[in-house]
């Protein structure tokens, strides 16, 4: 973010799709950042056993219908992860069947929650981490790093538009210095 190109970035350079509108550059910058992010993050595909224990895991705590699930483990994985219907439904059927969850209807909806039975068998997989806490999931920090990067972009752009040339130039030197603090993080593996 240093360097020559730096008036590009706030659309004062005489080069470039900034020229002529001030921060131009600079929200072009943002866009693709934003875009580099939306690609790389999405949902995370999980295993149908993952699927089964965070419904035993949800239901443990609290009867919920389907949807409710559903938003539950989008919620608590930071949206990484939201299983589809398809995949969340079945696995109730199943539990049922297997005579681990009941299904009570009301007002057209199906509450489901733990047998007796259920509850064993979630209380014996309760000291493993529950499916959105694996450490093979994009969740916690690996969801939150997209959105920080988007929120940094936004506060950049604001700095940019209205800031001062002093502020400006005391946004590249916090810049400057998030990014070397950044790849050390990945220099100390």
């Amino acid at each position: 973010m240093s360097g020559s190109n730096m008036g590009d970035w706030f659309g004062t350079g005489s080069r470039g799709p900034g020229q002529g509108r001030p921060g131009a550059g600079l929200w072009e910058a943002m866009d693709q950042l934003r875009g580099m992010f939306e690609q790389k993050v999405g949902p995370t595909r999980m295993g149908r056993g993952d699927v089964r224990a965070a419904v035993l895991a949800l239901l443990a705590e609290k009867p919920m219908h389907g949807y409710q699930i559903i938003q539950e483990i989008d919620e608590r994985s930071g949206g990484s992860w939201k299983p589809s219907p398809g995949s969340v439904y079945p696995t109730l059927q199943l539990l049922t069947d297997e005579g681990l969850v009941s299904a009570e209807e009301s007002n057209g909806r199906k509450t489901y929650s733990l047998t007796d039975e259920g509850r064993q068998e979630a209380e014996a997989t309760g000291d493993r981490s529950a499916p959105w806490e694996t450490p093979g999931s994009k969740e916690g920090a690996r969801a939150a790093l997209p959105k920080a990067g988007i929120d940094l972009a936004q506060a950049v752009a604001q700095v940019g538009r209205t800031g001062s040339a002093d502020q400006v130039s005391q946004a590249v030197d916090v810049l400057d210095e998030a990014r070397r603090k950044l790849y050390s993080i990945l220099a100390q593996d």
